[in-house]
């Protein structure tokens, strides 16, 4: 699944092309995603412009003149800007035209996104609930530490919840815990404010490293152009199961947690 620096690359690539671009008309082709694409997008939609777009957690949010476009990428889903003649292939679901002729085509073999229609981004369901975004001054160790106590859920858990902060899945948790050299299993309650200081300096250095790159080239993640991220040359343990440590050679363990598999080294990460 995208997480927050693929969605944020996509955001930043999606500004460059659609922004004050007004919408001509809308294709729904299959409107079956993990929500049903309101057919009312066909009728609000045309004459209105892009603002700007917002990125909440994982959420893409075009700003529209009286509204928002949600957009998840669920699993399997991308965003592309072509030539509205571009061929259509299986598993475009989605046409937004704007009226020089350009198209905002979201597809998704697995169909687990969603592109809904908001008028108060603040109270929608999905979002309402949210926690801080990790990029943010507030978020810091002393926010984490905060929140932890009489947790006794793994701290790996913890800082992928979305309730406490947002947008950190599985990838970028398993990098940050090993940057700060905390085991994943550790009860989030026992972690000290010192240790959640440093995990909270290693979310943002290595969300901010892979939004540099341009994302994780994992599965079927494409910008805004097509092209994938490069991140993936850089990750220290996760998918590394079996390979030896960056840092002491002994070989990273692949372990479930919380249904997720993740990576740490034995060594490095001692509970």
């Amino acid at each position: 699944m995208p997480e927050l620096p693929e969605v944020e690359t996509v955001r930043k690539g999606l500004m460059q092309h659609i922004v004050g671009k007004t919408v001509e008309k809308v294709i729904i082709r299959e409107k079956r995603l993990r929500w049903e694409i309101p057919e009312l997008l066909v009728t609000v939609l045309p004459n209105q412009s892009i603002k700007t777009i917002h990125r909440r957690g994982k959420y893409l949010l075009l700003e529209c003149t009286t509204g928002y476009i949600l957009i998840h990428l669920g699993m399997s889903g991308n965003v592309g800007i072509m030539p509205v003649k571009t061929k259509i292939k299986k598993h475009d679901h989605l046409d937004i035209i704007f009226t020089d002729k350009t198209c905002l085509r979201y597809h998704d073999p697995r169909r687990f996104g969603c592109v809904l229609w908001l008028t108060d981004r603040e109270q929608h369901p999905l979002l309402s609930n949210l926690g801080i975004e990790p990029l943010e001054k507030s978020f810091n160790g002393t926010y984490l530490y905060d929140h932890a106590q009489r947790r006794r859920l793994a701290v790996k858990n913890y800082i992928m919840n979305s309730h406490v902060v947002v947008g950190i899945g599985n990838i970028y948790a398993s990098e940050a815990l090993f940057m700060a050299k905390l085991n994943p299993k550790q009860p989030a309650k026992e972690i000290t404010l010192a240790q959640y200081q440093q995990l909270a300096k290693m979310i943002k250095k290595v969300l901010k490293q892979a939004i540099h790159q341009g994302g994780t080239t994992l599965r079927d993640f494409t910008n805004s152009t097509g092209k994938q991220g490069y991140f993936k040359q850089q990750l220290q343990v996760y998918g590394r199961d079996n390979l030896p440590c960056v840092h002491c050679n002994t070989a990273i363990i692949n372990e479930k947690i919380g249904q997720r598999s993740s990576y740490y080294c034995p060594i490095c990460q001692q509970f």
